[in-house]
């Protein structure tokens, strides 16, 4: 490894052109840590909302943006033991992924999927952990179940609609064009709502509603999501696209034994993390080697070009992962 490398920092909080190449010390692993030679890394809504000024990184965090990435282990910090130099692997990252190198928890890689290039391996860590810790760990979604997610062609969206199919439920999605309708229909969901031309809380309640919701959007969807609930349905919240704050009716959920959870990952611990790892190598890296299930891709922009796929992000016609190439 050299001492020095290329990075995309955030100037100062703005538009995407705030995001400028720099010049940065390589990262140093602590114990338990690795760093990572980057070849790709994933671009996520929350790497907008930092860029933005509205989501500061956990203390010790890097300043940079970037939560997930693949490529090559180039350092090994003490009391590793599961990762050699070279391995390859992709990996949640505590941010710092916009850049040669990053440094993470040993814990949170993952190894690539037997067959898979990493610029796809670089598409899994943050949509995968969030979609199995809030789908299934606590939105608790079964076989035979009906689940909703909104937002059906993002990267989370995509993911959701292909593990929930893959583990038995009635899957069915929101959409804003017809070409995302035909991208989710094809990766498992059985319906694809428009909501520019149709009621979501209508479909549902027609189906008996809904058992898990998985809603990004917030705002004016959270009461509909409410009332389109099944009973003993469950509502999971992780993002808030539209506002946080609503009037709720409790009476509503005592009555018909609603659940309404969610979380956000980032600033979860190490071990949650770890959890969450551990739990996506036995259930779900089999359903990727082979090929059950595999992440979609949108587009890939060279990493100084990171300010233009943010600009694709914000403009909402991506359908599945965005990604830059550092390599």
């Amino acid at each position: 490894m050299t001492n020095m490398m290329m990075a995309i920092e955030i100037k100062k909080p703005g538009p995407p052109e705030v995001l400028k190449m720099s010049i940065r010390d390589v990262p140093e692993p602590a114990c338990g840590e690795v760093v990572i030679r980057v070849a790709y890394a994933g671009v996520n809504r929350p790497d907008v909302l930092q860029r933005s000024g509205k989501y500061d990184p956990p203390p010790n965090a890097s300043d940079l943006p970037g939560l997930e990435a693949s490529g090559r282990i180039a350092a090994v910090g003490p009391g590793v033991g599961d990762w050699k130099i070279g391995d390859k692997v992709c990996a949640l990252l505590p941010g710092g992924g916009y850049a040669e190198y990053a440094a993470t928890p040993a814990a949170h890689c993952l190894p690539v999927p037997k067959g898979m290039s990493l610029k796809s391996a670089a598409c899994l860590p943050e949509t995968f952990f969030t979609v199995w810790s809030n789908v299934f760990a606590r939105g608790k979604l079964k076989a035979g179940e009906k689940f909703l997610v909104h937002g059906g062609s993002s990267g989370i969206g995509t993911t959701a609609i292909q593990l929930a199919h893959a583990f038995g439920a009635r899957v069915f999605a929101t959409v804003g064009s017809r070409e995302k309708r035909r991208t989710c229909l094809g990766l498992g969901a059985e319906r694809a709502i428009n909501y520019r031309t149709e009621d979501f809380e209508s479909v549902m309640r027609d189906e008996g509603g809904a058992d898990v919701i998985l809603d990004m959007v917030g705002g004016e969807y959270m009461p509909k999501n409410i009332k389109c609930l099944a009973d003993d349905g469950r509502l999971v919240q992780i993002a808030f696209l539209q506002y946080p704050k609503i009037e709720l009716n409790f009476a509503h959920l005592m009555v018909r034994r609603l659940t309404i959870t969610g979380s956000t990952l980032r600033p979860q611990s190490d071990l949650a993390k770890a959890r969450i790892a551990r739990d996506l190598l036995e259930n779900v890296w089999p359903l990727l080697e082979s090929g059950r299930i595999s992440p979609v891709i949108d587009s890939e922009f060279p990493i100084s070009e990171a300010a233009a796929a943010h600009a694709r992000m914000e403009s909402s016609r991506h359908i599945g992962k965005i990604v830059l190439n550092a390599a």
